[in-house]
């Protein structure tokens, strides 16, 4: 059953906005405030779209983009299609172009009919309101506003935002994972993990040569930061005035205890963002090969809604032993890769006979 509860996943976390509206210029305070309490409608409007039940549509790629004009209305006007498939709009095409290339990857790599595996059609509307600092995922469509042009630029013209908002919905039809504390950050960790993983499929970049950023050239010129995120070394994508400074842990040691930001989910995300990359970057090679499939096997297969760190460490060694072979090389890396970030993995728990069940398993616990 989904969980219709969730708040509005947005790409741009609510303490960067915090910081802009408390240490920015008057219009930057502005944009920022507006996208803020913009989202409290968005979040209620996203229940209501996590109840209905899309209808299968015909096998292959469905996409529509909308033009909202710079106002908060949603669809809007349709713009793009896939018999109309042209556009002068370079932010239409983007967002056409980017979720057919998130189909094209869970269809071709992981063998899923779009994001709920019936063939839901993939809207998107661009132009989102006066600049909108942020892109979503609503819970039935993709929303991107135009950024405020000083410290947020283009949102449509990032694949890993794309693919990591659409994986949101993703979540949404398998695991339905919570959106607080653990399962929350959990639930962004997958969006950042299957995000980084599609632009890595589509440039062709084997997993040791990716720059494992999240969001990078978002940011304005001014802004002293590289990305949103760094999977690679958590806490180090940005540090300025106006954003404040990258607050992700990399260690559970580390981990961050917060009221704020739906108990954290886009900070302590970096704890598993790091053990993707350990664990992508040692077993070399092409991470949608490898990783991919076994961070998704364990999406589908491995969790629940109250789903915390350990049970996904837990749930993707025993995928890996499952893919790869027990106690194999694949294996004993994505162990290693979670006693590296706090989160302790015998392989030999990777035999338990409950290891595939989708539901709780009896007497496991979660450190959500």
């Amino acid at each position: 059953m989904r969980n219709i509860t969730q708040s509005t996943c947005t790409v741009i976390p609510p303490h960067i906005l915090q910081h802009v509206v408390e240490h920015g210029s008057s219009e930057q305070r502005r944009c920022a405030a507006a996208t803020l309490s913009h989202a409290v409608e968005l979040s209620a409007r996203r229940a209501a779209a996590l109840i209905a039940q899309p209808a299968p549509l015909p096998i292959g790629r469905q996409r529509r983009v909308f033009d909202a004009g710079h106002h908060q209305i949603l669809p809007g006007k349709l713009v793009m299609t896939e018999d109309r498939a042209s556009a002068s709009d370079i932010a239409v095409k983007e967002a056409f172009d980017g979720s057919g290339i998130t189909y094209d990857f869970y269809n071709r790599v992981l063998l899923r009919h779009s994001i709920d595996d019936r063939g839901m059609r993939l809207d998107s509307t661009v132009h989102y309101g006066t600049r909108f600092d942020n892109a979503l995922w609503n819970g039935k469509q993709m929303v991107y506003g135009d950024g405020d042009g000083t410290l947020f630029t283009s949102f449509t013209a990032h694949l890993d935002v794309i693919g990591h908002e659409f994986t949101h919905g993703v979540t949404e039809n398998t695991a339905a994972l919570e959106y607080h504390g653990e399962p929350g950050a959990l639930n962004e960790h997958i969006s950042d993990a299957l995000g980084i993983i599609i632009k890595q499929w589509y440039q062709g970049v084997m997993a040791r040569r990716s720059d494992w950023l999240i969001g990078r050239g978002l940011f304005g010129p001014s802004v002293r930061g590289v990305a949103l995120r760094s999977m690679k070394a958590p806490g180090t994508a940005y540090d300025d005035p106006v954003l404040g400074k990258d607050p992700q842990p990399a260690h559970m040691r580390h981990y961050v205890h917060t009221a704020d930001d739906n108990g954290g989910v886009h900070i302590n995300s970096g704890i598993l963002n790091r053990a993707l990359y350990l664990a992508a970057t040692e077993i070399g090679g092409y991470a949608w090969d490898v990783p991919g499939p076994i961070w998704y096997g364990t999406l589908k297969t491995r969790l629940w809604p109250q789903s915390g760190f350990q049970d996904f460490a837990n749930g993707t060694v025993a995928v890996a032993g499952e893919m790869f072979g027990i106690g194999g090389s694949v294996q004993i890396a994505v162990a290693s890769a979670w006693s590296r970030v706090g989160l302790h993995v015998p392989v030999s728990m990777t035999r338990f006979s409950g290891a595939g069940r989708r539901s709780r398993p009896s007497g496991s616990s979660s450190n959500a």
